[in-house]
């Protein structure tokens, strides 16, 4: 099964989108938009640069657990992953945002 960008809406009224692998774990979660368009150019701009494997910033968070950032063309963050257990892991789900993001269908759950 193919990955899928679901939209959904916030608590607080923004709406945001998840990047779900086939299997429907969460590989990438984007900010707050304050309207859906802006969260629909988001999911774009995740199409367009997760091919490159330039784009995504490897980190470790605080607490030692590695995770990473995809960035948009202007190096803004459009998407961050869950932390991860290794290095290896955090290398599998960018693999796994690569293979998933470029033609991932689009679900809108606030239509």
């Amino acid at each position: 099964m193919a990955g899928k960008f679901v939209i959904s809406k916030r608590s607080n009224g923004d709406f945001q989108f998840n990047l779900k692998a086939g299997n429907g774990q969460v590989i990438l979660a984007s900010q707050g938009y304050a309207d859906k368009s802006g969260c629909k150019n988001g999911i774009e701009s995740v199409q367009k640069n997760a091919p490159d494997d330039g784009k995504f910033e490897r980190k470790t968070s605080s607490n030692g657990k590695p995770f990473f950032n995809l960035l948009a063309g202007n190096g803004q963050v459009i998407g961050t992953s869950e932390m991860y257990e290794s290095e290896a892991s955090r290398e599998n789900g960018i693999e796994s945002v690569k293979k998933n993001a470029p033609d991932a269908e689009v679900v809108d759950e606030t239509a």
